[in-house]
């Protein structure tokens, strides 16, 4: 028998036949009315019979209808009352007014209502004030995802945690590639007898060994002085944590041998692939090392960049091996190239126009065109001292052109040498720096995040003084073509002796060497000193900031201009230095309004705080005892403020990243 929906799509069509049958038995009628009378008869039970049978349907339609209302009902509020996702209802003052059984449970009450919110799940209140629609928060040990429907003060709660969980275990799990690097391990084992270097060996493998044993560590040493280690996430989160203590263990371990040998470590995660994270680990190695070695870099997927160690200054290379070769790839470079830019920072100090002077030479050396992009009106007065000197030698005063200048000349072939820099947003013209396809980067500066890219020759060494004394190195190994004249070798003399300190800071024994050189090349100490000298009123403005000075931290001194005083970074780069020569600093920061919306601040030590760290914290850079940043929109108390939150990270840390 078909059922009363079936009957109720039949119904229908049985209308039209009756109608189609009405017509046929009228027109028959015509032509005999017994037969047409006998037709309306049968027609009217037919229609009789139709009308029975549509009744049956309603009753049965609206019988339907009422049992599956109810039954839809009764799924409401099964679901309302008995599926696992929390229902809550709140007031304007964030009071519950309802909840389903479920959320009640999860926060192990019978009931909530009537409970104001900030005693039973203040961390939700923040999400309903911002209006946020989907948030996921912990209650009560479990993860909830919650959605918020304003209008009608409504949160739902779905339970997540068991998700949550799933996904901390997927990312805990996650493979990670070290490469470790013995950063000073040629310089070390040079000249030593076997016995002695195995005995090295043997020492530095231990301690790796057991350091890899106590934190679940895959441990390969692939060659003398490599190591490549494979962990997870979860491990690298507790080395982290612990600050990566290896770097200090090797270190003072292999101090008391009287063989000071460092670590330098590269760390690539977050990748699922295994070529990205060993990628990832060369690349993170390579800057730990441009960095000076002895730390740990862990580059992160999103560009960050993570650092821990650095607290020793670079060693210094005994060899000129790497000298003598960076040379020559620079002379073939310049070769073949038709013309060869030379573009140091913006407001050139002495270190960037003397070692720029000294690439000038190099393309000369080589019979090529040279040119020095500057700024005339971006210099402090010792540069412009110096420019004076220049312009007096017409032929040198020619080299030197503005970037609107540099521009008219470029080609495919020109080379772009960048001196005393690494970073894109510091040189004089980033837009001719990106024009310039063929570039050179020549620093003495720690390697930061931010890079040149795609550069053809990098010859970055922090343990140099100065990117001049790596210049006269160069310059050493270029074709005798030329003599270097006095007013080149007094620049980049004074390029060291600026950066140096006059010999007192970061001088190693090639320092010497290099300033032998210039010397024996009629470098004039006394130009040195005419370009350095500074007026009266330069020197009560340094020596106001000055007065302010007090002791922050142990052997830690701050001092800081009135917020309505502009002072060129060379007055607090000086006043830096000259509160690092008093008894009892061990480092020294000042601060000072640069310009309308910027702070200066310059961080000097003298080895045992690491001002590169502090400074990197807010955004700036450096040397270990040498650094500096910048910060906008601010005031001079607000600077001081966020420097002494940089200092106790630092401090309070261990001298950490």
């Amino acid at each position: 028998m078909p059922s009363y929906l079936e009957r109720r799509q039949i119904r229908y069509p049985l209308y039209g036949l009756m109608a189609v049958t009405l017509v046929l038995i009228g027109f028959l009628s015509f032509y005999n009315w017994i037969i047409g009378a006998a037709g309306f008869i049968l027609t009217g039970l037919f229609v009789y019979l139709i009308f029975q049978v549509n009744h049956k349907i309603k009753e049965e339609t609206e019988e339907y209808i009422s049992t599956l209302s109810y039954r839809v009902k009764k799924v409401g509020e099964e679901a309302l009352m008995e599926m696992p996702i929390g229902i809550m209802l709140i007031n304007d003052d964030y009071y519950i007014e309802w909840t389903n059984p479920f959320i009640a449970s999860c926060f192990h009450e019978d009931s909530l209502v009537g409970k104001s919110l900030y005693d039973v799940a203040d961390a939700v209140i923040p999400l309903i004030k911002q209006e946020v629609e989907t948030e996921i928060i912990s209650l009560h040990d479990r993860k909830f995802k919650i959605i918020h429907k304003p209008e009608e003060r409504l949160l739902y709660f779905f339970d997540v945690t068991e998700q949550a969980e799933i996904e901390k275990l997927y990312h805990d799990e996650r493979t990670v590639i070290s490469i470790i690097y013995l950063d000073n391990y040629d310089e070390v084992t040079q000249g030593m007898d076997d016995q002695t270097k195995s005995s090295l060996n043997s020492v530095v493998t231990s301690i790796l060994n057991k350091w890899a044993t106590n934190n679940g560590v895959f441990l390969k040493r692939v060659s003398s002085e490599r190591f490549i280690a494979v962990f997870n996430e979860h491990i690298l989160r507790l080395l982290e944590k612990g600050k990566f203590t290896i770097l200090d263990e090797v270190r003072e371990t292999t101090a008391k041998q009287n063989v000071p040998l460092t670590l330098s470590i590269g760390v690539g995660t977050g990748y699922s692939s295994l070529p990205e994270l060993g990628s990832q680990a060369q690349s993170s190695l390579d800057l730990a090392l441009g960095r000076g070695g002895d730390q740990v870099a862990i580059k992160q997927p999103n560009g960050k960049v993570k650092f821990y160690g650095g607290k020793t200054n670079p060693v210094e290379k005994r060899t000129r091996v790497r000298a003598r070769v960076i040379s020559h790839a620079l002379k073939e470079l310049v070769i073949e190239s038709d013309k060869v830019l030379i573009m140091g920072h913006k407001n050139p100090d002495m270190d960037a126009i003397g070692s720029a002077i000294g690439i000038l030479k190099v393309a000369q050396m080589n019979n090529h065109e040279g040119f020095i992009i500057y700024n005339k009106n971006e210099m402090d007065t010792g540069v412009q001292r110096l420019m004076d000197e220049i312009k007096q030698n017409e032929e040198l005063y020619s080299r030197f052109i503005s970037p609107e200048q540099a521009y008219e000349i470029v080609t495919d072939d020109t080379l772009l040498v960048v001196v005393d820099t690494h970073k894109p947003s510091m040189v004089i013209d980033e837009k001719l720096l990106n024009q310039i396809e063929n570039v050179i980067v020549i620093d003495h500066h720690r390697r930061g995040e931010e890079f040149i890219k795609n550069p053809l020759l990098v010859y970055m060494e922090p343990y140099a003084s100065s990117t001049a004394e790596l210049v006269t190195e160069l310059l050493e190994y270029q074709p005798k073509n030329g003599r270097i004249q006095m007013l080149e070798a007094t620049a980049l003399l004074a390029g060291i002796i600026v950066d140096t300190k006059s010999f007192t800071l970061r001088t190693g024994a090639r320092t010497f060497d290099a300033a032998s050189y210039l010397r024996s090349h009629g470098a004039d100490t006394i130009l040195v000193q005419k370009f350095l000298k500074e007026d009266i009123r330069t020197y009560i403005k340094r020596a106001r900031i000055i007065e302010n000075v007090y002791f922050y931290r142990d052997g830690i001194v701050i001092a800081k201009g009135s917020d309505d005083i502009r002072s060129d970074h060379v007055l607090i780069a000086q006043a830096a230095d000259i509160l690092l020569t008093m008894e009892g600093v061990q480092a020294s920061f000042v601060l000072s309004r640069r310009v309308e919306d910027t702070i200066g601040i310059s961080a000097r030590s003298l080895g045992e705080v690491n001002v590169q760290i502090i400074m990197e914290s807010l955004d700036g850079g450096g040397h270990l005892s040498n650094a500096a940043t910048q910060l906008a929109d601010l005031s001079i108390d607000e600077a001081e403020s966020l420097l002494q939150h940089a200092i106790d990270d630092y401090l309070e840390g261990g001298q950490k990243e």
